[in-house]
């Protein structure tokens, strides 16, 4: 296996470990044939997984450029195979009469439980009343935040699910149509959201999934294409990473919030959490207006409020 440290960059012990372990995973997993879920694909996610959920200092942004490019395709295989998980799960669950009903099959079911709990937390802290409209961007096949928002802390919420791929959207809707409440609260719009501007303002909170924009500049140009159209005042929820899970998922800064006024991030440190990890950083924000508060941070976890004043 080749060398993707050079020789003038230095790391410790505890990076050098991982670093390998990730580079050797890489490899395995570039070398399969599809992605699709089966034993040796699940054995290798898992073993990815396992190996960035704890806690390390690494910050990838100093890695070398060969290792950056890596961790690039790494991501890019990761969100490929998340798909073909959720379309796999997506297929089971629509053969059932209710497919609502048995969502528990689908094997990570729990991480977005305690990931709607987060989301709706951190909400509740930050707003005043319950929204009525919420987008979610990159909703895909199996859009399980969506459901588990609207069923278990957003009764009366109705959530615009936007993805660029139709079939995606198609097999989504199939999972609603035997529920008489969800299907008419939950609605799927096929386009980019590069597209999408004027019906932004009609949000008040927008969700961005972790691996919509797999690269800083794509992901940077979407926040700011939010940031542009989005209701004064609504807020975005952003999925991000941090330490060793930035291997997994694309990373978002602080700085890359131009626009909006950064209200919390949160830090989970749950090590139990069952792969495949909730991505590492919950990020709040919302759109400058002319009046900016400071928000105080949530008790108890690890998380900072500022202030960023409007341009």
């Amino acid at each position: 296996m080749p060398s993707f440290i050079s020789c003038g960059h230095s790391v410790d012990m505890e990076e050098e470990l991982l670093i390998e372990k990730v580079c050797d995973l890489y490899h395995k997993i570039s070398s399969l044939e599809s992605l699709k879920p089966c034993h040796n694909v699940d054995t290798l996610f898992t073993q990815l997984v396992l190996t960035c959920i704890p806690p390390n200092p690494i910050d990838v942004s100093n890695l070398p450029q060969p290792l950056q490019d890596m961790r690039s395709k790494l991501i890019r295989l990761c969100g490929q195979a998340e798909s073909l998980l959720e379309t796999h799960y997506s297929n089971i669950l629509a053969s059932y009469q209710n497919p609502l009903h048995h969502l528990h099959i689908f094997p990570y079911y729990s991480n977005y439980i305690n990931l709607a709990l987060l989301d709706f937390t951190i909400l509740t802290q930050h707003s005043t009343h319950l929204p009525s409209t919420i987008a979610f961007v990159g909703s895909g096949p199996l859009p399980f935040t969506s459901i588990v928002l609207a069923s278990n802390h957003l009764p009366t919420t109705t959530f615009h699910n936007y993805d660029v791929d139709p079939l995606a959207n198609s097999m989504a809707r199939r999972l609603f149509c035997a529920h008489p409440d969800l299907s008419n609260r939950m609605l799927f719009h096929t386009t980019d959201i590069m597209d999408v501007t004027t019906e932004l303002k009609e949000y008040e909170v927008v969700y961005l999934a972790a691996l919509v924009g797999m690269d800083k500049e794509e992901k940077t140009r979407i926040i700011e294409h939010l940031g542009k159209y989005m209701a004064p005042g609504a807020f975005l929820m952003l999925r991000s990473a941090h330490g060793a899970r930035a291997f997994l998922y694309p990373v978002v800064h602080p700085s890359d919030l131009q626009g909006f006024e950064l209200l919390t991030v949160f830090h989970p440190t749950d090590e139990q959490q069952q792969p495949p990890p909730l991505p590492n950083n919950k990020i709040l924000s919302t759109k400058c207006s002319d009046q900016i508060q400071l928000f105080n941070p949530l008790i108890n976890h690890e998380e900072f409020a500022i202030e960023e004043q409007s341009s």
